[in-house]
């Protein structure tokens, strides 16, 4: 998700999912309101232990994606919290990023993408990712089931094989939200953004700092995201992510510099 493609199709894609991870997310998303929910076919099963988070279900946080220097406004962003579900026999968190391109942007290429998550509620890692991409008229749409080797492969989605403690593109956002920052000195982990697996490391650059965005002011301190590929680090992506210091811990902006461009995506409003 935090990838950033050399053309603009992908630079716009990337963009939507760097706002979706607000922030999760690279550079530019849209949203379908209504998509079908990935059924669970096992029973309820005893809740295990759930992982505190300051975020909560019915929460919809919507963003505005800036283009470049000259303030272009390219899209909208959505990311929400759809609910908390049994997803074949254990407890997760359905997360959702969505975008819209607009106005002149939307003119140039049309994407109204949706990216759905379910996330352990105990680890907050990831156990599927879907993605649903209309983009210029044409539609995709992909399952990623994570699995390691030890797990029968599925029969309805592609099993995706990783390492324990993998991330997709949103469930990240939401686990640098969590993340006790106080304590812990960076998060890492592999991260999947519908294509490729990176490596993320995330690390606290500006521990108090103020921001500025429609939805108001806010004290808040900034993480640093660095992606790398294979070992080697893309020095030409370059992330960052304002976290509000509420309750809620509410990504209030992200920055991005990739090889095509700049692009800061604000909140709109509180929810």
């Amino acid at each position: 998700m935090f990838r950033a493609y050399v053309n603009k199709k992908g630079y716009i894609r990337g963009a939507a999912m760097l706002a979706a991870m607000l922030v999760c997310a690279t550079t530019v998303l849209a949203q379908k309101s209504k998509r079908p929910k990935t059924r669970s076919k096992t029973p309820a099963v005893e809740a295990p232990a759930v992982a505190p988070v300051p975020f909560r279900a019915g929460e919809t946080l919507e963003y505005r994606v800036l283009f470049s220097k000259y303030s272009v406004n390219a899209a909208k962003i959505e990311t929400s919290v759809i609910e908390q579900r049994n997803f074949f026999g254990r407890l997760a968190w359905h997360f959702r990023a969505a975008a819209h391109t607009m106005d002149t942007m939307r003119l140039l290429y049309a994407i109204d993408d949706q990216f759905d998550s379910y996330t352990s509620a105990a680890s907050l890692f990831s156990l599927q990712y879907e993605m649903y991409l209309h983009e210029q008229g044409k539609e995709q749409t992909s399952h990623f089931r994570m699995t390691t080797n030890a797990d029968p492969a599925p029969g309805d989605v592609t099993a995706l094989r990783v390492v324990p403690g993998t991330r997709d593109a949103i469930g990240f956002l939401y686990a640098l939200r969590a993340a006790d920052w106080q304590v812990v000195a960076e998060l890492k982990a592999p991260v999947f953004d519908g294509r490729r697996l990176y490596e993320a490391v995330a690390r606290i650059d500006t521990p108090q700092g103020n921001v500025s965005v429609p939805a108001g002011n806010f004290p808040a301190f900034r993480v640093a995201v660095r992606l790398f590929d294979n070992g080697k680090e893309l020095t030409d992506t370059r992330l960052w992510v304002w976290i509000a210091r509420d309750a809620a811990h509410t990504p209030v902006l992200v920055e991005a510099d990739v090889p095509f461009g700049t692009s800061r995506i604000e909140l709109m409003h509180l929810p």
